[in-house]
């Protein structure tokens, strides 16, 4: 009998706290739900999505222009530039307009994509010319994003750059 009324009580309990919860967790489930209805399934269809956001991020940057920046990376972007200086989306995307630097080219290459649920890691090559005070200059930059699926598409919260030095090869 008390074995009885001690599993009504727990399933009261269980009852009212699920209840008490209530908007807030309707809300993020209803989230979850829309994402899987309107997102594609297909993994590689995602991959091909951020290969596709990375050569667009590589296009803006040719062209100083900030407009994709401001719609795909996060207002909560943190990144790490190549001589290690921490910036945020602002600082991001006053480095891509800044008109100190005029490029000559600026592509991507070897971009791979490893996706884990609603979690995209992008690695890809930048290769670039550029002028900077009237010097010619040329970098190869091994370059990583880390991407988040919300219910507005795919986001850049993190990124991460490295210069990588010239035609040496150098073992781990």
């Amino acid at each position: 009998m008390i074995r009885i009324s001690g599993l009504a009580a727990l399933a009261c309990g269980l009852t009212l706290a699920s209840s008490l919860q209530g908007p807030r967790q309707d809300a993020a489930r209803d989230a979850c739900i829309e994402r899987c209805v309107s997102q594609p399934q297909d993994a590689e269809v995602q991959r091909q999505e951020i290969v596709s956001l990375e050569r667009e991020a590589a296009r803006a940057i040719q062209l100083n222009s900030s407009t994709f920046f401001h719609r795909v990376y996060s207002d909560e972007f943190a990144g790490t530039l190549s001589h290690g200086q921490q910036i945020n989306k602002s600082q991001w995307i006053a480095a891509v307009e800044s008109p100190l630097v005029k490029r000559a080219s600026f592509n991507v290459s070897d971009i791979k994509v490893r996706i884990f649920e609603d979690t995209a890691v992008a690695t890809c090559l930048w290769s670039s010319r550029f002028t900077v005070n009237g010097q010619q200059l040329s970098s190869q930059i091994r370059a990583i994003h880390v991407y988040i699926n919300t219910p507005n598409g795919w986001h850049v919260i993190s990124g991460q750059t490295t210069n990588l030095p010239p035609d040496v090869q150098q073992p781990l």
